[in-house]
């Protein structure tokens, strides 16, 4: 059997084979790898000799992929973009000049997005990366330093955690839907009102029955209305004047602050619940990222 030293194209004739194939020329390929025309085709020339078959039609001043060619070029795109991520991260965490971030995509959008250049002005040197994904993914075996997880601290037992905010949450809507359909006084006015759900497929999240009931109003009193899975949604559909949503304080407090939106009485409902940075208990974080969890505990 063949080792895969033997079997494999070279790493180089893999690279201009792949810019090759993105442009559709030889020669643009080689201005964009400091290579000569000649040098490319070379290149390919060599690695269609040990492959076996022609992975370009040549005419003239023009090449084109065959089909063998274009299946080829989406699997060697694949495969070198997973490699120089890779090597991305390895050289990011020798540095230390990278830290990456899990967090819900609402989290991202309204709490993170908004504090973005805040971040750069304080932490200039240092490049985070935020992975959104809608389930709070193991930050061990995906390898990723820090996370936002709500909740209470038993239910991360694996991490360390430190508290961003408390979950309290109000009641908001569009200025827009307040000038159509009035601003109710009271939680009781608003059962009337048309309401926004939030059904979270993953993370469990506190429901418009929960909030009636801390404001000690049946459940029931929350009629069914919009249904939507993704908070992203929920809050768009809110500014847009589509009804009543609850709102997370930490991540809407500013888009009332603006005038985006107006919370709707002054009923707030406190879980006793928070959110945290976690860091998993036994893997050590480099000096960034400790800089990045002590700054983001600091907003």
């Amino acid at each position: 059997m063949q080792s895969l030293r033997h079997l494999l194209p070279s790493a180089g004739n893999l690279i201009v084979f792949e810019a090759a194939g993105r442009l559709s020329s030889f020669t643009a390929a080689g201005k964009e790898l400091g290579m000569s025309q000649a040098a490319v085709s070379y290149s390919i020339r060599g690695l269609e000799e040990q492959l076996g078959v022609k992975l370009f039609q040549r005419r003239h001043r023009q090449v084109s992929l065959t089909e063998t060619g274009g299946r080829f070029l989406t699997d060697v795109t694949l495969g070198l973009s997973h490699i120089r991520k890779s090597a991305e991260d390895i050289r990011g965490r020798a540095s230390g000049a990278h830290v990456t971030l899990s967090a819900s995509t609402a989290f991202a959008s309204f709490w993170m997005m908004p504090r973005l250049q805040k971040f750069r002005d304080d932490l200039p040197d240092i490049d985070l990366r935020i992975q959104t994904a809608d389930r709070d993914v193991n930050l061990l075996a995906e390898d990723i330093p820090l996370g936002i997880r709500g909740g209470a601290p038993s239910d991360w037992p694996d991490y360390n955690l430190l508290r961003i905010a408390d979950e309290e949450i109000c009641a908001v809507a569009g200025p827009s839907y307040v000038a159509r359909a009035g601003q109710p006084l009271t939680p009781a006015d608003i059962a009337s009102h048309q309401l926004i759900h939030l059904e979270e497929p993953i993370r469990a999240a506190a429901s418009w029955r929960d909030w009636f009931r801390s404001a000690g109003i049946s459940g029931s009193a929350a009629n069914r209305g919009l249904l939507i899975n993704d908070y992203v949604l929920v809050i768009q559909a809110v500014m847009e004047g589509q009804g009543i949503g609850l709102g997370w304080r930490h991540l809407t407090d500013r888009l009332v602050a603006s005038g985006l939106l107006v919370q709707i009485t002054d009923h707030v409902m406190r879980t006793g619940f928070a959110f945290h940075v976690a860091w998993p208990k036994n893997r050590e974080l480099s000096q960034s990222a400790r800089t990045v969890r002590d700054w983001l505990t600091s907003q």
